[in-house]
């Protein structure tokens, strides 16, 4: 999903970087309130970066311009919430364009937008919805779905910036056309990014108290 360094229009770059800086500062807002409140929380914030940035540095060759991956945030978003998801986002993006020349700077705005605030966004909304049917199941399909969701929107981003043709119909047609590229190898990988989450934090439940109440939260 890491849209490669100067692969976007200016234009657009700065839009996107317009859309998530502030997201990403209310993140850091809350990232830093919460470890006020509980010092407890900087091993799990440790955690689930580090989950964030193993698991979407497992790069695929994709649509060109971007690669497909599993993206972590599932986890993040169950432990601290989308705005702080966001926070750990954009730190792990930072350090994979600048180590890994995986995402760049200048796309540095779209791929947090994509992946750190609107895939777990829509992550969060269905953890949140289906939480009653057991914590496995909620944590599994939220993990899938801000996969799912984080490519969809990496989809329409290309597509806007590389239109079939400049209307509306076009980004419509070239997202489509994205979208099923990315499917191939994205649907299998979310599916299996959704089971390792779910045992990551039935694991962390089960050896800390403070992510039990968190996650019944």
């Amino acid at each position: 999903m890491h849209i490669m360094e100067g692969f976007l229009p200016a234009e657009w770059c700065a839009a996107w970087y317009t859309f998530s800086i502030p997201v990403v500062v209310y993140g850091a807002w809350i990232v830093r309130k919460r470890i006020d409140a509980n010092p407890g929380a900087k091993s799990l914030l440790a955690v689930a970066a580090g989950f964030v940035f193993v698991l979407s540095a497992l790069k695929l060759p994709s649509v060109t311009g971007s690669c497909s991956h599993p993206t972590g945030t599932g986890v993040a978003v169950v432990l601290f919430g989308p705005a702080a998801t966001a926070f750990i986002s954009v730190i792990v993006l930072f350090y994979q364009a600048l180590l890994l020349a995986h995402g760049g700077l200048t796309t540095l705005g779209a791929n947090t937008a994509s992946m750190g605030i609107i895939g777990p966004f829509a992550g969060w909304l269905v953890y949140k919805a289906i939480r009653r049917f057991g914590l496995k199941t909620a944590v599994f399909a939220a993990a899938a779905v801000a996969d799912w969701v984080t490519y969809v929107v990496t989809s329409f981003q290309l597509a806007l910036a590389f239109p079939a043709n400049p209307s509306l119909a076009g980004v419509i047609e070239s997202t489509m056309k994205f979208m099923a590229i990315f499917a191939v190898t994205q649907i299998p990988l979310a599916l299996m990014e959704g089971v390792v989450a779910a045992l990551l934090v039935s694991y962390l439940v089960e050896v800390r108290e403070d992510v039990a109440e968190v996650v019944a939260a």
